[in-house]
């Protein structure tokens, strides 16, 4: 895939996330995805932002940065929200919270194969 076609891809992909239109998810990820090495598989991929929607009623993924050398696309993403209950293991319980996520995504076949995430706990730590 071309950087445009990755960057388009990509984008796509963060709309469905936000629609959370979890029967499209295939279109955007593979079967046979993994997480931070781990491979989960699309059914559990899905069941992990299924989730993170639960915990978090409001949340929104905000394109801060984006950076594409294909495969790879690398994105900082925003989040402006208020999570119920816990979060990362703290309790914010209702608290509106900003925090960052640094992640970089392999693409095969057109869609996203690989997910490597490391989210800014610190910043909800600190917003306690």
């Amino acid at each position: 895939m071309t950087k445009d076609k990755i960057t388009e891809a990509y984008r796509a992909y963060i709309a469905c996330l936000n629609g959370q239109d979890w029967e499209r998810l295939h279109q955007h990820v593979a079967d046979q995805v993994r997480y931070n090495g781990t491979a989960i598989g699309l059914n559990g991929y899905k069941n992990m932002l299924i989730e993170d929607f639960r915990a978090i009623p409001d949340l929104s993924f905000k394109i801060a940065m984006l950076v594409c050398d294909p495969p790879v696309i690398a994105s900082r993403l925003i989040f402006d929200c208020t999570p119920t209950g816990l979060l990362f293991g703290l309790p914010v319980n209702g608290s509106r919270v900003r925090f960052e996520e640094n992640v970089f995504y392999e693409y095969q076949h057109g869609k996203v194969s690989s997910v490597w995430s490391i989210i800014d706990k610190s910043a909800v730590a600190a917003q306690l």
